[in-house]
């Protein structure tokens, strides 16, 4: 049986890479914290699997952690020198590319709705070939490896050491940030076992109505955005408010369909994400990558729509959920 195990091991294999070329770099000026840094990321994904066979301590996990956050706190990453193509390089190109450019982007999507689809559906002397609930896991990572292939073969780059070294490029250039949607998504996980969540639901049941179903709706929704806002990550958000108001008052007392209720919850927190810097990813990075002037310019820009898409989903949970 193939679990997922193997996808991160790929992962914490491109960070070692990554932290072997910063170290190669005798002009990078902070290569050794930098190059720590994320090899010790890499290290953390191998070390993961062997927590969670529970054939190894956690802790070092934890002072792995510590570690990270100390180099990038006191902001000891840094980027070096950047091997690329020139601008004209690139403009020619995408000018004798044009859409086919696109070729590679989408196949990660495709290849991985085709495995999460058929992926359960294979076996072999009639057990299954993925573990339970690793299908779309495992349909990204083949994804990924199959664009990586099709992009080799589209775009021919000189060496094979092309994608490790723009992958390094552009991980230096998003820095620690890369590892917010992690950090993020923990965090929401340690906010409902210490029960925000309960507390959450307490003040809610004190604040809205049990027998008016629309302020519950607008009071999940809304606090689904604002926790989203405040934390930078929609899954972060999703259990606190799902715990406080999703389940036990949306769907345990009102009744509501939970597929829909949360799909349209999740939404409600991408609202969310286009409103704050703490979607670095999101939000930050590309302005950054594209050198925009105004650093909240995509935030600026995405508010308009974030507003309505909340109202819009608002009401269509109030009245197709239920």
């Amino acid at each position: 049986m193939i679990t997922a195990e193997w996808l991160y091991w790929v992962v914490g294999a491109f960070f070692l890479v990554v932290a072997l070329l910063i170290l190669s770099d005798p002009s990078h000026a902070k290569r050794w914290t930098s190059g720590i840094f994320w090899g010790l990321l890499g290290l953390c994904f191998f070390y993961g699997t062997f927590v969670i066979a529970e054939t190894a301590p956690a802790w070092v996990l934890g002072i792995a952690v510590l570690v990270l956050v100390a180099i990038a706190g006191t902001g000891q990453l840094g980027k070096g020198t950047e091997v690329t193509t020139s601008p004209a390089d690139r403009e020619a190109s995408a000018e004798r590319l044009r859409n086919r450019l696109f070729i590679p982007a989408i196949t990660v999507p495709l290849v991985t709705v085709i495995v999460a689809m058929l992926g359960p559906k294979l076996t072999i002397g009639g057990e299954p070939v993925l573990a339970t609930g690793t299908a779309t896991l495992t349909g990204l990572g083949i994804g990924g490896l199959v664009a990586l292939i099709v992009a080799f073969v589209l775009l021919r780059p000189p060496s094979l050491a092309t994608p490790f070294r723009e992958g390094a490029r552009l991980l230096e250039a998003i820095g620690w940030a890369a590892l917010l949607p992690q950090m993020l998504s923990t965090l929401g996980t340690l906010f409902t076992q210490a029960g925000v969540g309960v507390a959450v639901g307490d003040i809610a049941a004190w604040v809205v109505p049990e027998e008016i179903r629309f302020w519950a709706v607008v009071a999940y929704c809304v606090g689904m955005a604002l926790f989203t806002i405040i934390m930078g990550n929609a899954f972060a958000a999703f259990p606190i408010m799902t715990a406080a108001i999703g389940w036990p008052i949306l769907v345990g007392n009102f009744g509501g369909e939970p597929a829909a209720v949360f799909a349209m919850g999740m939404l409600a927190g991408f609202c969310g994400t286009l409103c704050t810097p703490m979607a670095a990813n999101f939000n930050i990075v590309p302005a950054a990558l594209l050198e925009m002037k105004d650093k909240y310019g995509p935030i600026k820009a995405q508010l308009p729509t974030a507003g309505i898409m909340l109202v819009v989903t608002t009401v269509f949970m109030y009245l197709f959920a239920f």
